[in-house]
């Protein structure tokens, strides 16, 4: 069973930055496809970044140029950080690893922005 536990999630004033990290319970040098998702109340769980094990990245339209996304596999780790936040990215993100085709998720981190 793989397990991906997320951490950095808090509260943050507009314009301000979190960095959000997701520790796997195996080697992520094989896994493809590794994201961040978030889902605010009362709207569906968005794509928010993407990273394969090429570190090639996609991101939403609406956190282009403000969150980016990276893997050290040597840590078996995933990171977003997140600057210029704004109220509207207030949510809560999880973790997602695609492995053999089959989704793996995180418990979340809330994030609040907030003045």
């Amino acid at each position: 069973q793989v397990q991906l536990v997320e951490s950095g999630g808090g509260l943050a004033q507009p314009g301000g930055s979190l960095r959000l990290s997701c520790a796997v319970s195996r080697s992520i040098v094989s896994i493809n496809f590794m994201g961040w998702y978030r889902q605010a109340p009362g709207k569906q769980r968005e794509l928010v970044a993407r990273i394969d094990r090429n570190s090639n990245t996609i991101y939403a339209d609406s956190v282009t140029g403000r969150f980016t996304i990276s893997r050290d596999n040597a840590k078996d780790t995933v990171y977003l950080q997140m600057n210029s936040l704004k109220p509207e990215d207030t949510a809560v993100y999880y973790c997602n690893a695609m492995i053999f085709g089959v989704p793996y998720w995180g418990q979340g981190t809330q994030v609040t922005v907030s003045s």
